[in-house]
């Protein structure tokens, strides 16, 4: 008998609502970790926890699911989740008692929607990030295309929340525990009868809005204070490379709470606030890291309208295991090596895959943006429904997001940027 792989199973797996250990978790999570983190809950309207509902979040950090859980307790959710997530050993646990859906980021999943159909067809709820994965910069990316069609389709009164101070506790460029103040508001967003009129565009219009939140500018008002230690700007140029004083790309360095450039010396000083403040009246330093990170994109989005354009990178590739989960925290199993070339056509991989030749090409219109399942230092996109995670070389990672997005967009991609002043 064939022995059945790990995506087999996945792929045959039928998805039930919660069951009462659902309850056991959000009390440990409650009475734990959400006073752990200094997590506090405000509601701008009364939620009907009894009838069903669809809930739908900004994404700011690896711990939202237990932001978004606890307020909504003693209400269940299935929530939506990445698909390689489910190859990862320390997580089947939680995602077996949650019964958490799983979900190809980035590109169409017909098992996801069929999922998400069985749970609310059993009277289920289901809690989804629309923007598909936690926030890179400290602040919102679009929702994925097809969130307003999915919503629509239910006609569910659908809440929401917006999760303030997530990121600054653990971002993206260091995910080291930086404790501090995390709010969460709860509103409602639609009702079935704004669904039945709405369309599919104002939908997510409306959503995209309504979740919207940046950290930093956030915090540049409330001044919390958040345990950034002495290494606050440790690999802080993995996520901002661009020094906006000698316009190069590539010099910035973070080391302890310093952040400057290796070429000017433009910089400043890293504050458990999130402020960056200038080493002195010559450095050119930003309002927030965000704007800095803005400034980033806008150099970017020049650079890529150039038709020669083109990213190359060497990088080693990864998959997921057939037959076993990946163990130590691992998000895939090194399976080759090759170039990463990115242009104006779209990406290419030309390289190696299990000791033979392998190579694709992802057209720039199906190719949005990526994956990032941990930090800085890897990045993934699904081929052929196929789960392909980058390690490259050099720190560009962040370059290839920019520089990708913005090819989407300007080659007339349905995934563009928001249409309201951030």
């Amino acid at each position: 008998m064939k022995k059945v792989t790990l995506k087999e199973k996945l792929s045959k797996r039928k998805t039930k609502r919660p069951n009462f250990i659902y309850n056991i978790l959000g009390w440990v999570w409650k009475t734990f970790v959400a006073k752990k983190y200094n997590a506090h809950y405000t509601f701008k309207t009364e939620i009907d926890k009894k009838s069903q509902f669809i809930m739908i979040s900004n994404h700011a950090s690896r711990m939202d699911y237990i932001y978004t859980g606890i307020p909504m307790l003693p209400a269940r959710m299935n929530f939506v989740a990445g698909y390689n997530e489910f190859f990862r050993s320390h997580l089947q646990g939680v995602f077996s008692i949650l019964r958490v859906i799983p979900k190809r980021n980035f590109v169409p999943d017909n098992y996801t929607i069929r999922e998400i159909n069985r749970v609310i067809k059993s009277g289920g709820n289901i809690m989804i990030f629309p923007e598909g994965m936690s926030s890179i910069s400290g602040a919102n990316q679009p929702i994925a295309i097809g969130t307003g069609k999915l919503i629509k389709h239910y006609k569910l009164p659908v809440y929401y929340s917006v999760i303030k101070g997530a990121y600054l506790t653990s971002p993206k460029y260091n995910l080291k525990d930086r404790v501090g103040k995390v709010e969460v508001v709860i509103d409602k967003l639609f009702t079935p009868e704004d669904l039945s009129t709405l369309s599919v565009e104002e939908i997510e219009d409306r959503i995209n809005k309504a979740i919207y939140h940046d950290d930093y500018a956030w915090n540049k008002i409330e001044q919390n204070h958040y345990d950034i230690g002495e290494n606050g700007a440790e690999k802080l140029e993995d996520l901002i490379f661009y020094c906006p004083k000698c316009k190069r790309q590539h010099v910035m360095k973070g080391e302890g709470n310093k952040f400057y450039c290796t070429n000017c010396g433009n910089g400043g000083t890293l504050k458990d606030t999130y402020d960056v403040v200038p080493f002195d009246e010559e450095c050119v330093i930003p309002e927030t890291l965000t704007e800095w990170f803005n400034l980033q994109r806008e150099v970017v989005k020049e650079e890529v309208k150039d038709e020669n354009f083109c990213l190359t990178e060497k990088v080693e590739l990864g998959n997921l295991l057939d037959y076993k989960y990946l163990k130590n925290q691992k998000t895939s199993e090194i399976v080759g090596e090759g170039t990463l070339i990115l242009d104006r056509t779209g990406l290419t991989y030309d390289g190696t895959r299990n000791g033979q030749p392998f190579n694709f090409h992802i057209d720039s219109l199906a190719l949005p943006t990526y994956g990032m399942c941990t930090d800085l230092s890897r990045f993934y996109t699904f081929y052929n429904g196929e789960f392909m995670e980058f390690y490259p070389k050099n720190n560009v990672v962040e370059k290839f997001f920019l520089a990708t997005e913005e090819i989407h967009r300007l080659s007339g991609g349905k995934w563009q940027d928001f249409k309201f002043d951030k």
